[in-house]
């Protein structure tokens, strides 16, 4: 597919837009987020276009960085508390809404790219804010966002569509400090009806990257993956285990002109029993293809789940399908919907951005792409 994404061939109508590309964030996830931004931010300075960058600390406070600041190998911790990114930044921190504001009246026409991971900063809220001030801005609104990051939601609306998925419970926190015993209960009920030894995956609904996720494979377990979620969130999901399922990942990317795209699926090989943090972001632990061992028709069933639950969700420039198909017993073959990732990584081992460039365009091709299909909808009101 011919990428037509190079500056040269793009009609900006006038002067290429502004760009300001945010990273960081509260989440705990703030620091794959940096390293995200950090590259997208360099890709399109070196194609020459005006980019500012805005850094979320874990306080939730921000600052500009200097004009043409480069990351250049440092650890993205650095760039995750006020005081280590004092040195870095060219003002000092304040109310990120502040900043925003300020923003919003110096670079009005501005392009904004929220490269944000995990909740409270993907998850809807500076989406709104951005929406607030009518600015163009990269990725999903603000309610397609929040449904996105909430787990048991999208399972839901993936169901609704008729897609497989695989059947979960959801564990309030509120639930398990009042009415533990009873919840204790329904998850035995839930094992006995799903599985075949009880065996449980628990995640946070609303969390990223892995964090928070146990494997409880007998009922001395099932609380403690409870537990460790609700660490990162109100509420924990729990769903049958799959032992060593296939993790595959479709890229989704929305053009200007309103046409969608999806590349892929590209397969995760955990080093690890499944695919949690240090696997993903340790190095050498994990490793990826886009070019997995699949048949054509898991091939196009995959694409165009992804392509319909786009639209569903109401996604917007890009997203991340992901999906697991079993690869023991009964389960052998079978594929199930997942999660979606709004804003997925822009890491050197992020499969997102390596099933685009394998289409056959650059990286920084590829982030250009996102700003003028950005440029575009808010045109268009959309």
């Amino acid at each position: 597919m011919l990428f037509r994404s190079r500056v040269g061939d793009i009609e900006w109508g006038g002067t290429p837009p502004r760009i300001v590309v945010i990273y960081g964030g509260r989440s705990a996830e703030a620091e794959i987020s940096v390293v995200s931004g950090s590259a997208i931010a360099a890709a399109l300075i070196e194609r020459g276009l005006d980019v500012a960058q805005v850094l979320i600390a874990r306080s939730g406070r921000a600052a500009l960085l200097p004009r043409g600041h480069l990351r250049d190998g440092r650890a993205p911790s650095e760039y995750t508390g006020e005081s280590r990114a004092e040195a870095l930044v060219e003002l000092p921190f304040r109310s990120f809404g502040d900043l925003l504001r300020d923003l919003s009246v110096r670079l009005p026409d501005a392009v904004f790219v929220p490269a944000l991971h995990g909740p409270g900063d993907e998850s809807g809220e500076v989406q709104q804010l951005l929406d607030s001030h009518g600015l163009a801005f990269v990725g999903a609104r603000p309610d397609a966002a929040a449904l996105g990051m909430d787990k048991a939601r999208f399972k839901d609306l993936a169901a609704s569509l008729g897609l497989p998925t695989l059947p979960h419970m959801v564990v309030s926190a509120a639930q398990w400090s009042s009415a533990r015993a009873e919840i204790e209960s329904e998850i035995s009920t839930f094992a006995a009806a799903h599985t075949a030894a009880g065996a449980l995956m628990g995640k946070p609904v609303a969390h990223g990257s892995s964090i928070g996720m146990r494997i409880a494979r007998t009922s001395a377990e099932w609380p403690l993956a409870v537990e460790l979620a609700l660490e990162y969130g109100d509420a924990a999901l729990l769903e049958p285990y799959l032992t060593k399922p296939r993790e595959l990942e479709i890229a989704v990317l929305e053009r200007a002109d309103g046409s969608i795209d999806s590349y892929g699926p590209g397969e995760v090989f955990s080093g690890r029993e499944f695919y949690d943090y240090d696997a993903k972001y340790v190095d050498g632990v994990s490793r990826t293809t886009t070019t997995p061992d699949l048949t054509d028709e898991m091939r196009g069933e995959l694409g165009s789940a992804a392509r319909q639950l786009f639209g569903a969700f109401g996604g917007r420039g890009l997203a991340r399908m992901d999906f697991l198909v079993g690869s023991n017993g009964n389960e052998a073959g079978r594929w199930y919907v997942s999660e979606v990732n709004t804003f997925p990584g822009f890491t050197p081992i992020s499969l997102f951005p390596a099933l685009v460039v394998a289409s056959g365009c650059r990286f920084s091709d590829l982030c250009i792409e996102l700003v003028a299909t950005a440029r575009a909808q808010s045109r268009r009101g959309v």
